[in-house]
């Protein structure tokens, strides 16, 4: 290195910079950009290397550090979720929310609703009601999805079982029970008999009564009148809030696979309803095909996958 009056010249008797000097100059360099303030990349010198600059050198000098997403303020006060935190639940089950007061802005409820599931699954929101907003996924849960539901104050965390899925075709007049794609039971039933047919659509398994009174004044139809009955059941499991049920119904085993005779129930064996009294679970799909009797409604409570 050449010595001159009060100046260093960083250059060997080569006419290359030296590795001291270089390091001394970007030592210079950035101090002067500390002094200066935020300013662009600059090279040292014509056709050399650029010095950071100081926003990408110190974060925070100068530059925008994104702030923590804030979750949006619940319009509504602590909800009932189901299923209920802790439960286990069938591939059909939708999430219900309840709220306490009537929703004035739905898309601001939405927002501060979360759900989480592993593995990721998308699905919808849809209102019942001001007060009631349901959520399910666009195709039936995958079996052992966890599921993780955040309403203002109320947490839920539950469990998707097994996919256990029964068809009930009246073509065949059988149920056809599987569970994660194998046939685990085949039974034969019974459908609504001419003016009462079953109607077609997904079900979902709603609560089971080991035994109950089957009345027909629930529904409007006096128990004295020609269409009238209270008839006392077993082994009754619920598949829609319109009264049908998979039942035990031993008096109709004759007719069971060959003939419809009930009043839009489906009646099985006493064997049969007792299997599916035991195995079906809340939120198992039950799927009625090929009958005369229209469509379930999907506001029925239990017919979400018809709407």
């Amino acid at each position: 290195m050449s010595l001159k009056k009060g100046r260093a010249t960083a250059v060997n008797r080569t006419g290359r910079w030296s590795g001291r000097a270089a390091t001394a100059l970007i030592g210079v360099a950035a101090a002067a950009l500390a002094f200066a303030g935020p300013a662009a990349a600059a090279p040292l010198w014509p056709g050399g290397p650029e010095v950071p600059s100081l926003d990408s050198l110190v974060p925070g000098s100068g530059s925008q550090i994104p702030a923590a997403p804030v979750a949006p303020v619940a319009p509504f006060s602590a909800p009932s979720v189901n299923p209920a935190d802790g439960e286990t639940v069938g591939v059909a089950q939708p999430i219900i929310i309840r709220f306490n007061e009537p929703i004035g802005d739905r898309a601001a409820a939405e927002r501060a609703i979360s759900i989480k599931t592993t593995p990721a699954v998308g699905g919808h929101f849809y209102w019942a009601s001001d007060r009631q907003v349901r959520w399910r996924p666009f195709d039936f849960w995958p079996a052992h999805t966890q599921v993780t539901v955040a309403a203002g104050d109320t947490r839920s965390s539950f469990t998707i079982g097994d996919a256990q899925i029964a068809v009930a075709d009246d073509n065949t007049k059988t149920i056809t029970v599987t569970r994660n794609g194998e046939v685990v039971r085949t039974m034969p039933t019974s459908f609504g008999k001419p003016g009462h047919e079953t109607p077609n659509g997904t079900y979902i398994v709603g609560e089971r009564f080991r035994d109950m009174y089957m009345d027909s004044s629930t529904y409007g139809v006096p128990v004295d009148s020609p269409e009238g009955y209270r008839t006392y059941v077993e082994y009754a499991t619920r598949i829609s809030n319109s009264g049908i049920f998979v039942h035990a119904a031993p008096w109709s085993e004759w007719a069971q696979g060959n003939t419809n005779t009930s009043h839009g129930c489906l009646n099985v064996s006493t064997e049969d309803g007792r299997w599916f009294f035991e195995n079906a679970q809340k939120g198992d799909p039950v799927i009625v095909q090929n009958t005369g009797g229209g469509v379930l409604n999907g506001w029925d409570g239990l017919g979400d996958w018809n709407l």
